[in-house]
């Protein structure tokens, strides 16, 4: 039995071609395929935060509004860029969206992909400190947003505030108990996987990684999985983990399918380099007739040490066409495999 949800990065273009065209189309579409995918029983909805982009950038107010349009279907974020977000801001936009949501919110941070911009977090006012990175700028975000969910009491208030103060000091509100658990780390290579364990973080595994070893994508994958188990419990954390992988797959059950996809051309991993140091490997697509779909996912070591897996969805395609991607791969592909 596996967890499955959806991940769209929300994309949108005013070309004819695109369902979906502006930025309130595919806040609102977002909206409806949750709705959708919860229907068909699907277990997560997931979004992808890009700045500077014609894609989802402010989760909250989309993650406020579908939980408000459901009742049981997790969802999150894959992932929010750390290096852009204020935590204590953060603290209370998540708390609020959870307590909406009613406890159903798995927030995935990292610190960021390469983006649209040189350097765009300068730009919301945040400049690493003197000897550090922009990484280490994101991870130390990560950290404080980490504390401030504890909900331990911080700030000195106010001895004339404007309305009565609990005794002691001050935490954030609103502040919804058990998030600090339901926190993901998006790691790109092993080491930092090890840190997101240390600091007991679920893992968020994507479809590219740091090439550590020049083997398949997906041999790499399950041994950065097994790297993070190890030093989980080499930490001594108490409850058990939780780790996601994404992936692109299609079952061709019609002619719609095999016409968008039955000719994909990414059956094989591509390696390239994300930035001038760091060379990537970048796992393959999935698209095949539903009998041959099964075989070639046996052979996925990384979706077999996961426990929750993430369908890519291309969103531009329409809220209908996806939900037909998502109940094809819930009703042929889902259970030949034992993922229900």
């Amino acid at each position: 039995m596996k967890k499955i949800g959806f991940l769209s990065f929300g994309h949108w273009t005013p070309s004819p071609q695109s369902q979906t065209r502006s930025a309130s189309d595919a806040l609102l579409q977002s909206i409806e395929l949750a709705v959708a995918a919860e229907e068909l029983g699907l277990d997560g909805a997931y979004f992808r935060v890009h700045h500077y982009a014609r894609q989802l950038a402010s989760p909250f107010p989309l993650l406020a509004a579908v939980g408000a349009r459901t009742r049981r279907i997790e969802i999150g974020t894959a992932v929010i860029d750390m290096r852009y977000e204020n935590p204590c801001y953060m603290v209370e936009d998540a708390g609020a969206a959870d307590l909406i949501a009613g406890g159903r919110l798995q927030l995935g941070i990292s610190r960021g992909s390469p983006e649209q911009v040189i350097d765009g977090w300068r730009y919301f006012g945040y400049q690493p400190a003197e000897g550090q990175s922009d990484a280490d700028m994101g991870r130390q975000h990560a950290e404080a947003l980490l504390h401030l969910l504890q909900g331990e009491g911080f700030a000195q208030p106010n001895p004339r505030p404007m309305f009565p103060n609990p005794p002691g000091l001050l935490r954030l509100e609103p502040l919804s108990e058990g998030l600090r658990d339901r926190i993901w780390w998006g790691a790109g290579s092993n080491a930092t996987a090890v840190w997101a364990a240390k600091l007991g973080m679920n893992l968020q595994s994507s479809t590219l990684k740091d090439d550590e070893t020049g083997e398949a994508f997906h041999v790499q994958q399950a041994a950065q999985i097994r790297a993070y188990r190890a030093a989980w419990k080499e930490a001594g954390h108490t409850r058990e983990p939780r780790v996601s992988v994404s992936r692109s797959i299609f079952a061709l059950v019609d002619d719609r399918d095999r016409a968008y996809f039955g000719r994909s051309g990414q059956d094989e991993d591509q390696v390239g380099f994300i930035d001038e140091k760091t060379r990537a490997v970048f796992g393959r697509s999935y698209a095949a007739e539903p009998d041959v779909l099964i075989e070639q996912l046996k052979k996925d070591e990384a979706i077999a040490e996961a426990d929750t897996l993430l369908l890519t969805v291309p969103n531009q395609l329409g809220v209908e066409y996806n939900a037909h991607v998502i109940e094809a791969i819930l009703t042929h592909v889902a259970p030949a495999l034992g993922w229900r």
